[in-house]
């Protein structure tokens, strides 16, 4: 995984996201994968950046999401690209839900617990505040009643 500067070709943000950083700087992440190292060497490359750094990534998907998620240091914007997508938060225990369609957009509130579930072939943007990002297994239960197995932060 390494920071590209000054990338004159296209790239595919399915593949290749681009964090935005300070001083207005983006730069694509080539060799990026939800590895746990790569994930952590990203981290630790964008690390002064702080809270105003952002990755800009497109997935593509279909079903239910199986993870739940938390981004602590900022708001996160999902955009429809194509198909349909229905965005669940969890606020104060009671399930918010919000259905977008292609050019649709949400914000996901910093700190709060989110899934996402895509209704058949469906791609989102997503640019996100990944410092400190939790993930939680997808359960019957809320996200912040901590089943499951710990983050690697977590673990001892």
């Amino acid at each position: 995984m390494r920071l590209v500067n000054h990338e004159r070709n296209a790239m595919d943000l399915r593949t290749t996201p681009v964090h935005l950083g300070l001083g207005s700087r983006a730069k694509p992440v080539e060799g990026f994968t939800w590895d746990p190292a790569v994930l952590q060497a990203y981290s630790a490359a964008v690390a002064a950046d702080g809270a105003e750094g952002r990755m800009v990534m497109i997935f593509d998907g279909d079903g239910l999401g199986d993870h739940w998620e938390s981004h602590p240091a900022g708001d996160e914007l999902v955009v429809c690209l194509t198909g349909s997508v229905t965005v669940t938060r969890d606020l104060d225990g009671l399930p918010d839900r919000v259905l977008l369609g292609p050019g649709e957009a949400t914000i996901n509130p910093a700190g709060v617990w989110h899934v996402v579930d895509m209704e058949g072939p469906t791609s989102i943007l997503a640019i996100t505040a990944t410092l400190g990002t939790d993930h939680r297994p997808r359960t019957d239960t809320r996200p912040t009643e901590r089943v499951g197995t710990p983050s690697p932060e977590e673990a001892p």
